[in-house]
């Protein structure tokens, strides 16, 4: 499975950047997923609601089901958090699994980096920095391997990632 990574700090516009590619590689044929990471306590389910009360009875899993989608819930229940490669492991085969978050994981990243959001740059010390999505047209200290991006040129983006994993979708 390929893995590419979306880093950058809070505010910077990964998940906007993620969600404006997804269709741009879909259309090409590409399966994507998606794994991203939580800094904070989060709860996909709701107070209440039948798998909320399971798991609040001490299930370690619940999955729900229906004819649209299914969620697999999985309390920790003080275990230590997986890693990303575990994480990675529960997925099923695509052609390209987009990670938010896990800034520092050894995988090929895109750097996100907007002017709004000053920040220092990952990719001056980061190797798995592939390229820097950005609005900004001048970036100092970025190291002259990496390709700058246009944050807002989604085509030429949707093609960089594709020319680094031939071989996937139409």
């Amino acid at each position: 499975m390929n893995v590419l990574g979306f880093a950058g700090y809070s505010g910077s516009g990964k998940t906007t950047l993620i969600e404006r590619l997804v269709p741009a590689l879909v259309v090409h044929g590409w399966r994507v997923s998606l794994l991203k990471h939580a800094h904070h306590a989060f709860d996909v389910d709701r107070p209440g609601k039948d798998s909320w009360r399971h798991r609040q009875a001490g299930c370690t899993e619940v999955l729900i089901g229906s004819a649209n989608r299914w969620a697999l819930m999985h309390e920790l229940r003080g275990a230590p958090e997986p890693s990303l490669q575990d994480l990675l492991a529960h997925l099923s085969p695509c052609d390209l699994v987009l990670v938010e978050g896990w800034k520092h994981a050894a995988i090929p990243k895109i750097e996100v980096h907007r002017s709004g959001c000053p920040a220092p740059l990952l990719a001056a010390s980061d190797p798995g920095v592939i390229a820097v999505a950005t609005d900004l047209p001048a970036l100092p200290g970025l190291p002259p391997r990496l390709p700058r991006l246009d944050i807002d040129d989604i085509p030429a983006i949707a093609a960089f990632v594709r020319s680094r994993f031939p071989g996937h979708g139409v």
